[in-house]
């Protein structure tokens, strides 16, 4: 198990490492950079003084001597400064990855909290009421588009009932446990009941092949009881090809966050991402892209682990 995790890390490097040369030529190819926004800003600036700056940013120098030279001092740790938070790269990026993390992990949570319990029962009465209004919520869910859901969320919520702040983390001066939870509410819904949607589909389907199997009627002929054949036998297989969706299914979670943080200005490494982008923050944007790569592929990692950990027969050697 030990050197099947060393090889999967070593490999999330090297795929990291891919990443950060296409990563850096596609910045480094978008029309203009940071010294023309400044001349932008401040039509004062001459041709000396852009000529000046650029040498001093390194943005006269070809793109690949450029890209060696970031990532030389990456390897040595220093990653750069944020041009547009006038911070270190890591100042900025660690506390935004934190919310992030807690927003995605929150709404996934709650998510699983939903559709597992409903998946299970819909399997279990096929054809009944219950699998039927199960099965059109889910519909339901999966069909509505993220921001439009968002901006309901702010319409209700904000506008006409006054109860929950419109954007933000948390409020300035406060920073408590609690203001930063009533900050979390309509992010953490809004991602939530999209996602539910599809986590309860794929738990019914997996169920319903589950409970199929020749061990099921074995341990209903042993006299096991209900819940303990639905949770304790079939659940633990139908978890199996569910944990490989909800890996792949990681990337699109993060995607979705950076839309719901982006309508909410909520900081995290969506709406990080996205500033960065747009205000050509090179070392910002670099960082922030990997880091989020870094996550979808780990989070691949754990799911094998966890292919482990359902089922004995599966091993890393």
């Amino acid at each position: 198990m030990t050197r099947f995790i060393l090889q999967r890390l070593a490999e999330t490097l090297i795929v990291l490492l891919l990443m950060s040369f296409v990563i850096y030529g596609l910045i480094g190819l978008m029309p203009g950079d940071p010294i023309d926004l400044m001349l932008t800003a401040d039509p004062k600036l001459t041709t000396a003084d852009v000529a000046r700056l650029k040498a001093l940013q390194g943005l006269d120098q070809p793109l690949l001597d450029r890209y060696v030279h970031w990532l030389s001092a990456a390897l040595q740790g220093d990653f750069g400064y944020s041009r547009s938070q006038s911070l270190p790269v890591w100042q900025v990026v660690i506390p935004r990855l934190g919310n992030t993390i807690l927003l995605m992990g929150v709404s996934l949570v709650i998510a699983l909290a939903i559709a597992i319990p409903a998946g299970v029962q819909a399997a279990a009465r096929p054809g009944s009421l219950t699998d039927t209004v199960i099965n059109l919520s889910a519909f339901a869910g999966m069909s509505v588009p993220l921001f439009w859901l968002a901006i309901l969320m702010l319409m209700l919520f904000s506008v006409q009932l006054r109860i929950l702040p419109a954007s933000g983390t948390f409020t300035v001066g406060v920073d408590s446990f609690a203001d930063r939870a009533l900050y979390l509410v309509m992010p953490v819904l809004t991602l939530t009941l999209v996602t539910v949607g599809t986590h309860l589909r794929y738990i019914r389907s997996a169920m319903t092949e589950a409970l199929r199997q020749d061990f099921i009627r074995t341990a209903q002929a042993k006299g096991v009881s209900r819940r303990r054949l639905l949770y304790g036998h079939a659940l633990r297989n139908a978890m199996i090809p569910f944990v490989t969706v909800l890996a792949l299914d990681f990337g699109t979670l993060f995607s979705g966050a950076l839309i719901v943080e982006q309508i909410f200005a909520y900081l995290g490494m969506g709406k990080t991402i996205y500033d960065a982008v747009v205000g050509n923050d090179y070392n910002l944007a670099m960082v922030s892209l990997l880091l989020s790569t870094a996550v979808v592929l780990l989070s691949n990692l754990a799911a094998d682990l966890a292919y482990a950990r359902l089922d004995p027969r599966i091993t890393y050697r």
